[in-house]
């Protein structure tokens, strides 16, 4: 599939995620790690976002989930940034300190090194917190850097709008 043709899936998706944020008088805000702020640039590519997006935080150094997230050293040193419960605390964390409803976190490792065998390149957590509610979901991705990251945000934008359209 194009990138054309992704893009334009995505623009579709964010479309339709406004919509639900807007009609709730909700907020949201992304912590990024592994894909570097892509979420919220494409957030931000429709015009009126200010409607509905509060911040993105790009968490790429453990220290910057520390100081911008909350993210506790013991969880980082315990289970490593690409983790459940790191994405967990970011996707709370993004939360609390934008004052949304909503966030979306994801941390993953893109490649090409990285990986371990319990840990592979291409795995990625998502984390979302709606209303104080979390859930995660995980993946391993196939393909080289760039599709790891297309891959992670064409997910996390899917997933979140199906559990804001429930």
């Amino acid at each position: 599939m194009s990138s054309t043709v992704k893009k334009d899936e995505n623009c579709l998706k964010i479309e339709q995620l406004s919509h639900i944020l807007i009609n709730k008088g909700w907020y949201i805000a992304c912590a990024e790690s592994c894909t570097g702020g892509w979420v919220a640039k494409l957030f931000t590519d429709l015009a009126g976002s200010s409607n509905w997006f509060e911040r993105g935080y790009v968490t790429y150094s453990n220290r910057a989930k520390q100081e911008m997230l909350g993210v506790l050293a013991k969880s980082l040193d315990d289970f490593g940034a690409v983790s459940e419960e790191v994405v967990k605390q970011m996707a709370l964390g993004a939360c609390q300190q934008a004052a949304t409803e909503v966030s979306l976190a994801i941390s993953g490792i893109a490649g090409p090194t990285g990986g371990s065998k319990e840990k592979p390149v291409g795995l990625v957590w998502f984390g979302w917190c709606i209303n104080g509610q979390l859930q995660t979901h995980s993946e391993i991705f196939v393909g080289d850097r760039d599709a790891v990251r297309q891959q992670a945000v064409d997910v996390a934008i899917a997933k979140l709008l199906g559990f804001l359209s429930v």
